[in-house]
């Protein structure tokens, strides 16, 4: 009996083809947003469009010459008062927050510019309380533990199954040398530990910071290479008449 060699990405089905094309465009999509995400977020740690690694040592190690409520007044959040508004805020917080002002200043400030997110959204701090205001009005330390731990775990088990099948398709590719192909595969999740990892070396030490750019940067690459050259397989080789024998879950 001949053996089947048909394990590769341009001899696939339509039907698997179309099952792995729409997966690589939802993640590709949606490793997009987590971009922009990112640069809304994290970009405007600083005040300034961009990523930068002052975005980076203010998110994770924090500016401790101020406090989380003035780095978000000078960044993401800089638009949502008038800069009077802000300026009052900003004030109150160097101040120490001290009670006397929060109901007859600070609160209807909050009220009318912040609580429409704030005060409803779970995962968003309710700054139309004193309690949790304050804390933000304290000196910046960058993330608390407990939020890193969330964070970290979520992203450990969920970009990984991402990674997963992202290399699990990525295996069927032809014309690469095995060596090559493992170290394409292996690198997303390498970079991935790394820039988890960085995030508490740099909410212990700002000199870290780089190494988040670099562990975002290299996955996303790693990934990208891979998406690209599955599309490419499965749809323009063939198209061009092209065609391969090679079983490639066998060395």
């Amino acid at each position: 009996m001949k053996e089947s060699t048909w394990l590769n990405l341009p001899s696939l089905s339509l039907a698997v083809k179309s099952l792995f094309t729409g997966y690589i465009l939802v993640v590709g999509l949606g490793l997009m947003m987590a971009g922009a995400q990112i640069m809304l977020t994290h970009g405007m740690a600083d005040g300034k469009f961009g990523l930068s690694v002052d975005d980076i040592v203010y998110s994770y190690y924090g500016n401790r010459e101020g406090s989380k409520l003035e780095s978000k007044l000078h960044g993401s959040m800089k638009d949502k008062a008038t800069p009077e508004e802000n300026l009052t805020m900003i004030k109150w917080a160097r101040s120490g927050a001290p009670e006397a002002e929060w109901k007859p200043t600070i609160k209807p400030i909050i009220e009318a510019k912040c609580a429409m997110c704030h005060a409803h959204m779970p995962a968003l701090p309710d700054v139309s309380d004193f309690k949790q205001m304050q804390a933000i009005a304290a000196v910046d330390h960058g993330a608390e533990i407990d939020s890193l731990t969330r964070v970290s775990h979520i992203h450990l088990f969920g970009i990984s199954f991402i990674f997963f099948f992202i290399g699990l398709i990525f295996s069927m590719a032809v014309g690469f040398k095995p060596w090559v192909k493992a170290t394409l595969i292996f690198i997303p999740f390498a970079f991935l530990i790394l820039d988890i990892a960085s995030w508490w070396l740099t909410k212990w030490n700002p000199g870290f910071a780089y190494l988040v750019i670099i562990g975002g940067f290299g996955y996303s690459l790693a990934a990208a290479v891979m998406l690209f050259t599955s599309l490419y397989q499965m749809w323009i080789m063939p198209w061009n008449g092209r065609s391969s024998n090679e079983n490639t879950w066998q060395d």
